[in-house]
C-alpha cells in the first residue's frame, strides 16, 4: 500500500501541502463560490468607503465611516483565515459597538423630490450616509443567505456571526440618517396600528416544555 504522504511518483508530499489538500476537501463548491462572493463584496464595501470619506462634510458621519471601515477590514481577515485554512481564526468574530442613541424621529415632513446628481459636485453627506446604508445592507442579506450554504463549520459559524455585526453597521447609519432628516419614518393611524398590534395572540405550548 502507497505511503498516503507519497505522491503517485514515490515522492514525498510537503507538510504544507498535505495540510492544503485536507483543506480543500472540507469545503463544498457551492460554499467556495459564496465565500468568494463575500469577500468579493466586503472589498467593495470598503474600497467604496474610501471614495466615500472624500467628500463627507460632516465630522460624524466621517467618524462612522472610519469605524465601520476599520471594524469589517478586521472582519475580511477574520474571514479570509477561517476560509483559507478551515480552522478558528486567529482573532475571533468582534462585536460591533454603534455609537447612535435608539431614539428615532416619526413623520414625514415635505421636501424637495429627489433626483440624481448631475455632476460630482452635488454629492452631499445625505446621499453619501445612503450609499453607506445601501453597503451595509446588501452584506447583511448576503452574509445570511451565504451562511445557510455553508458546509465547513467554521466559516459557516463565522459568517453567521457577522450577520448582526453588519445589522448593527446598517442600524447605525439609518439612525444617523434619521436623526438629521435624510430617513423619514411614516407611522400608521394610532387606530390602524392598535388594531394590527392586537391582530396576534400567543397560546399554550404542547409537550414537553422543559429544556
Amino acid at each position: 500500500m502507497q505511503n498516503q504522504n507519497m505522491n503517485q511518483t514515490g515522492q514525498q508530499i510537503p507538510p504544507n501541502m498535505q495540510q492544503n489538500a485536507t483543506i480543500s476537501k472540507n469545503h463544498g463548491g457551492h460554499e467556495i463560490f459564496d465565500a468568494h462572493e463575500v469577500l468579493a463584496g466586503i472589498i467593495n464595501m470598503l474600497d467604496q468607503y474610501q471614495m466615500y470619506e472624500q467628500h463627507i462634510q460632516d465630522s460624524e458621519l466621517k467618524n462612522i465611516a472610519q469605524r465601520q471601515a476599520s471594524f469589517v477590514t478586521q472582519t475580511y481577515n477574520t474571514i479570509v483565515e477561517a476560509f483559507s485554512t478551515g480552522q478558528d481564526p486567529t482573532v475571533p468574530t468582534q462585536q460591533y459597538k454603534m455609537t447612535q442613541n435608539n431614539d428615532v424621529v416619526y413623520g414625514v415632513k415635505p421636501g424637495q423630490p429627489k433626483k440624481p446628481n448631475s455632476s460630482i459636485n452635488q454629492l452631499s453627506d445625505q446621499g453619501l450616509s445612503a450609499y453607506m446604508l445601501g453597503n451595509t445592507k446588501s452584506l447583511s442579506t448576503l452574509l445570511a443567505m451565504t451562511a445557510l450554504e455553508m458546509t465547513n463549520p467554521v466559516i459557516r459559524r463565522v459568517i453567521a456571526d457577522s450577520v448582526p455585526n453588519f445589522i448593527e453597521l446598517s442600524y447605525e447609519i439609518f439612525l444617523y440618517q434619521n436623526k438629521h432628516g435624510y430617513y423619514q419614518v411614516p407611522q400608521l393611524m394610532q387606530q390602524d396600528m392598535n388594531q394590527m398590534l392586537n391582530g396576534y395572540t400567543t397560546v399554550p405550548q404542547q409537550g414537553n416544555t422543559t429544556h
